[in-house]
């Protein structure tokens, strides 16, 4: 009798045990369908926010393990002067950085990475190598008067409130972000036929990810301005093997007769494609990808057929890649994808929405970078209603 009893509990606790096996699969089954991407986001933050400041295009690195280093460009609000609105050059443009040790509580205070002393800085793009090192490059706009403008060696690249443009430059720290060294000039790259303001061959530049290969090689993609006047500019690569001191040209990324390719991404895939993500122009704001597999000697672009600029791209824990852009165009706000480890399923892969709140198209530029294992925060700047421009993140977790 007791044995008898004893079967009719343990099937019993069977077929408890089933229906809770089966309930929990039909829940992630159902879960999954809700949610293919297996991309949640737990919650928006903001980074750094001030009212008499416009602040924007940040960049993002995990400096140690409890230790993150956002940078981006600060310019004080032209409102609080009773001026109509904001330009993205200002002569009091700067580069400075904030650091948090867990992703979400940020200081309040910037740091000042580099002031340029000649112009206002933009666009300040972080890349840590492996050994410590940190890189971050930017591109500078000079406020010249008439008198100067008149007499400048030409052609230079120039606004109609005369700011002419001085080009790209990097500037490295080996002390985790403490201090900074002097700025380093990348080449001119020979198709660019635009000088800077003080008469020399445009410095290489761009806005954009670097990244560093399996080899320890540093790849870079720059614009190009190849027409007079300006109609369109391409893209190109060059590359460091010596953590960033010196540059070498390595060949053409994207050109079209009439498209433009300009602010970049690039990415090394698994099997060693480089893969450039690009913005676009005169495309209908279509997001383009050019890969190459020598290398970086040859490259071949397409449209990824859909909208949004720029990219960026993160290689996740299981090599899967965390594609995420602005989106600006009703709803304004930001985006994201993942794409398998070779890129490659771009056409197919649905599109995630981390935020459709945004004021107007006056935001975007992310930059991603993983919190933990399982997290990842994405930043950007953003602004709400049309008010202050500020440095905001939105936090997720990956299944």
């Amino acid at each position: 009798m007791m044995f008898h009893m004893n079967i009719k509990k343990i099937s019993t606790l069977i077929i408890c045990m089933f229906f809770l096996l089966t309930f929990c699969t039909l829940r992630e089954k159902h879960n999954n369908l809700e949610n293919p991407l297996g991309i949640e986001k737990i919650k928006d933050i903001v980074i750094y926010e001030d009212s008499l400041f416009y602040s924007s295009f940040p960049s993002v690195v995990k400096n140690g393990k409890k230790d993150f280093i956002v940078a981006f460009r600060r310019a004080p609000d032209r409102r609080i002067f009773h001026e109509k609105g904001n330009m993205h050059v200002d002569p009091n443009s700067y580069l400075v950085m904030v650091r948090s040790n867990d992703g979400e509580k940020w200081t309040k205070v910037p740091h000042l990475i580099y002031s340029h002393p000649f112009g206002g800085s933009q666009d300040p793009c972080l890349l840590k190598l492996r050994d410590g090192t940190l890189l971050c490059t930017s591109y500078t706009w000079a406020f010249l008067r008439q008198e100067g403008i008149d007499n400048l060696k030409k052609p230079v690249i120039a606004t109609k409130d005369g700011v002419v443009f001085l080009g790209g430059y990097l500037v490295r720290s080996i002390d985790g972000g403490k201090t900074w060294g002097a700025p380093l000039y990348p080449p001119h790259v020979d198709d660019d036929v635009y000088l800077n303001a003080l008469g020399e061959p445009l410095p290489a530049y761009n806005r954009g990810a670097l990244y560093e290969g399996n080899s320890g090689r540093i790849f870079w993609v720059v614009t190009v301005n190849d027409s007079i006047p300006i109609k369109k500019t391409s893209t190109h690569l060059l590359v460091s093997d010596d953590k960033g001191l010196t540059w070498n040209y390595s060949g053409l990324v994207a050109t079209d007769d009439k498209a433009s390719f300009n602010e970049t991404s690039i990415y090394e895939t698994p099997k060693g494609d480089l893969v450039a993500f690009l913005r676009t122009a005169n495309m209908d704001d279509q997001a383009c990808i050019a890969r190459s597999s020598d290398g970086g000697k040859t490259f071949k672009w397409e449209s990824m057929g859909f909208q949004g600029h720029p990219l960026h791209a993160l290689r996740l824990p299981d090599k899967r890649v965390l594609l995420t852009y602005g989106y600006r165009h009703k709803p304004y706000g930001i985006r994201a994808r993942i794409l398998n480890p070779e890129c490659t399923d771009f056409a197919t892969t649905p599109e995630f929405i981390l935020r459709d709140d945004g004021g107007n198209s006056d935001l975007g530029y992310t930059w991603s970078v993983m919190l933990d294992k399982k997290r990842v925060l994405v930043v950007y700047y953003f602004n709400k209603d049309n008010k202050t421009r500020h440095i905001a993140g939105s936090v997720l977790e990956i299944n």
